[in-house]
């Protein structure tokens, strides 16, 4: 069974019991524009989560492209990738329990032909749970989640296939384990379906006995029922909420490695033609070893997930996005060398297969391959520069320092692999564990920095995230009426301290272009004009003039939020597509003061500003 059919056989399940297909919020998040890249199909629907009403109602499925960089260091193995597809399904306060988990396990047996002996699933048991459970919690100031024990024992599961974990494995919240959600965060217990691949045998090495969440390849999660119905008080206990909702994610290339009962997931469709490809190329067998085929792997998943970065705009360099971009396509070339592609003549057609294998629900990767295979190329001339500065830095040093071995890993992408390999052959000395201390800080730093974007985005909803949020709202009307129609929002950024807004224009605003522009928003929020939404038809939407900047992106019915009389009592200042959130009344937002405009690209301007209490 191929991936195509395992997406199309989901939405087609989820839709017959009233869910709406929604599309795919796009892989730079426009949601939450503070973090990097969408990391889980959930990211996109935080605040529907959170209480906003979604435009297509309390039921939705969609498949949502992801990419997740924690694990970078495990691709090469058979299941870790950091591009992939999260199919989704979920109720806004509408199912819960009761219906999702027998959905899910008919959809995973009728529909796929999962054979059930095959299945394990985990639930969360906190203290006081089953006798035969086995983490608990002390900290949890919840009960176990009895339900769902009792409703995967009704369904079939076998007692000895359910397994009881504590907070750390099976609860969710954005913040971790109960003890760790601030007040206002919800979350709630979690519950994963884990296949088993009866072929594989347990290495010892992972422990002495074979479980689910062994890492010795033998099972593999495929899928999570997340039940958000907690929300943490001021006193620090755990409330249920009013309404409760469903979070189901499961990994499509997961999906398809357990239909095909192939634990290897670079053997699916999605990725098995990249890696002919470069067997063909390289004249190597996948199967020859295993430094071959994680060579291989590593080159596969990297040019996939590349490609998407590109497909949206983003150009490799030495910042956010372009930097991840840059880090997957040097990475990838180094183990292109390993396997003597030493020439770039492999860029063109891995680029053309992966927009071939995509193209189906990303059409615009059509018109787009051509300057994406450039852009590629242009990079890997630039890398070829890189690698001999980087081979000139080894060469000066005479012991080669953990230290200094971790600058040329992360200044030039040479792998540890390749370094340990010259090491030897210069019969260097080398401090392993000096370079581990050193990448163990990097990542320390790293993992700070993107939590930080991420609590400091709109996921958060903090009031001045939200204020901030509706004043580019008006920021983006006043830059029209001031500089002309031809402006256009090209992008956001939002903490709780400022926003960023660029927009397209052609030249440098002048100090009374921008004077106007301030004073025009002051003036906007000083009449204290009322902030309202409806929901309406996309088509119709646009047709009525409603501004909107990511349209292939909408969903058939979409919210229009007005800044000034409702639709059909006046005319608003501001009317855009947007998902929110926003305050009610413009007076809450203080005064307007814009900090900085600079040049971004050539045709795009950006404005820095923030909100001073009036």
């Amino acid at each position: 069974m191929t991936a195509k059919e395992i997406r199309q056989k989901y939405f087609e399940f989820f839709k017959n019991r009233g869910h709406a297909i929604i599309p795919a919020a796009a892989l730079v998040c426009e949601s939450d524009p503070t973090t990097l890249f969408t990391s889980s199909g959930m990211q996109p629907l935080v605040p529907y989560l959170l209480g906003e009403s979604h435009p297509l109602g309390k039921r939705l499925v969609d498949s949502q492209p992801c990419l997740r960089l924690e694990d970078i260091d495990e691709v090469g193995d058979n299941r870790h990738t950091t591009f992939f597809e999260m199919l989704g399904n979920w109720s806004l306060g509408d199912y819960f329990k009761a219906e999702q988990l027998p959905w899910i396990y008919e959809f995973l047996t009728q529909e796929l032909g999962l054979s059930k002996d095959r299945l394990w699933v985990s639930v969360f048991s906190a203290e006081g749970g089953p006798a035969s459970g086995g983490e608990g919690d002390k900290n949890a100031n919840v009960p176990w989640d009895e339900e769902s024990f009792a409703i995967w024992k009704k369904i079939g599961i076998p007692e000895n296939r359910i397994l009881f974990y504590g907070p750390k494995k099976n609860w969710w919240s954005r913040s971790g384990p109960p003890d760790k959600m601030p007040v206002g965060e919800i979350g709630g217990p979690d519950s994963e379906i884990f296949f088993e691949f009866i072929d594989i045998h347990h290495d010892s090495k992972y422990g002495l006995n074979c479980h689910p969440n062994c890492d010795c390849g033998r099972f593999m999660e495929i899928g999570n029922s997340v039940f958000i119905e907690y929300m943490k008080k001021d006193n620090g206990a755990l409330e249920e909420l009013p309404l409760k909702n469903v979070d189901f994610g499961g990994g499509l290339e997961r999906l398809v490695a357990a239909v095909n009962n192939n634990p290897d997931i670079f053997k699916i469709d999605l990725l098995w033609p990249l890696v002919e490809i470069i067997q063909s190329l390289s004249k190597k067998d996948y199967h020859s070893d295993k430094n071959t085929s994680r060579a291989m792997r590593i080159m596969a998943d990297h040019f996939r997930a590349a490609v998407m970065i590109a497909r949206e705009g983003i150009q490799a360099s030495n910042k956010t996005q372009g930097y991840i971009l840059r880090r997957l396509l040097r990475r990838a070339m180094l183990f292109a060398r390993r396997l003597n592609l030493t020439e770039s003549s492999y860029l063109k057609p891995l680029v053309r297969m992966v927009c071939k294998i995509y193209v189906d629900i990303f059409p615009d990767l059509k018109d787009k391959e051509t300057e994406i295979s450039a852009a590629f190329q242009q990079e890997a001339d630039c890398f070829d520069k890189a690698l001999k500065n980087g081979l000139r830095e080894i060469e000066k040093v005479e012991k080669l320092d953990g230290k200094t071995a971790f600058y040329i890993y992360e200044s030039f992408g040479f792998p540890l692999e390749m370094i340990l390999e010259i090491v030897k052959e210069r019969g260097q000395e080398f401090n392993l564990e000096e370079f581990e201390e050193e990448q163990k800080k990097h990542q320390d730093l790293s993992r700070q920095a993107a939590e930080g974007m991420f609590k400091g985005g709109l996921a958060d909803q903090s009031h001045e995230v939200v204020k901030l949020h509706t004043a580019t709202h008006l920021l983006h009307q006043a830059l029209r009426e001031v500089l002309g129609e031809g402006v256009k929002q090209e992008g956001s950024n939002i903490t709780a301290e400022r926003l960023r807004f660029d927009f397209s224009h052609s030249q440098k605003m002048t100090l009374e272009e921008l004077k106007n522009v301030e004073d025009l928003v002051n003036e906007k929020i000083g009449e204290n004009l009322e902030v309202s939404f409806v929901v309406m038809d996309k088509d119709q939407a646009l047709k009525s003039g409603v501004r909107a900047f990511f349209k292939e992106k909408y969903a058939d019915k979409v919210k229009v939020y007005n800044i000034g009389p409702s639709m059909g009592s006046g005319s608003p200042f501001s009317r855009e597509i947007c998902g929110g959130p926003h305050i009610s009344k413009t007076s809450e937002l203080g005064r307007f003061k814009i900090i900085k405009e600079e040049a971004v690209a050539k045709g795009i301007r950006r404005i820095r500003a923030s909100l001073e209490n009036s």
